[in-house]
């Protein structure tokens, strides 16, 4: 999924949780306290993923089935937020579902969805950032191939140890052939 099209949901979904009523005519005290609680944090959560989304991309990595999931879950949870969230108009409240159907039990049955709804929408995008941060990952090393690691560290170094013994060897023997040298020129 491209980190764009993440933005540009992910703002617009912020902004339909948060003020999504006024353009039905039914906005009212609530939004006050919608945007900078729930439109800011969600706008920013899906920024971040965006960023997250990147960052795999520039790793050469791809995005996880589970990210991509969980994501459209929040999204899908998200307009359902937006649908049932109510908003004080006069002395009354009212969500776009319960103005749709403009009966006394849709306003009811808003009250008990929204919560839920924005939870799902707020852990979705949370677990989607999870899933887009291990994603970037490395994958960690299999036994086998720590083993096979492991097994060249050694390997590497007792050739060390074996060339400083032979260097030490080598340079032994220089020191005692020019000894020997010294020796004959004054003998």
């Amino acid at each position: 999924m491209r980190s764009p099209i993440v933005v540009v949901v992910g703002v617009v979904l912020a902004l339909w949780m948060s003020v999504g009523r006024w353009p039905f005519g039914i906005g009212g005290s609530l939004t006050g306290w919608y945007v900078p609680t729930i439109g800011l944090v969600f706008a920013g959560l899906q920024l971040w993923l965006a960023h997250r989304l990147r960052v795999t991309a520039a790793r050469g990595r791809r995005t996880s089935r589970s990210t991509i999931v969980s994501l459209i879950l929040a999204w899908l949870s998200a307009v359902g937020f937006g649908l049932t969230v109510p908003d004080r108009v006069g002395d009354d409240l009212v969500s776009v579902l319960s103005l749709a159907s403009g009966s006394d039990f849709s306003v009811e049955m808003s009250l008990a969805l929204c919560n839920p709804l924005g939870i799902l929408a707020f852990a979705l995008a949370i677990a989607a950032l999870a899933f887009a941060h291990a994603d970037a990952r490395e994958p960690k090393p299999e036994e086998d191939e720590l083993a096979d690691r492991a097994e060249d560290r050694l390997a590497d170094r007792a050739e060390r140890a074996g060339d400083r013994l032979a260097d030490r060897a080598e340079r032994a023997d220089l020191a005692e052939r020019a000894d020997l040298a010294e020796r004959e020129r004054f003998a």
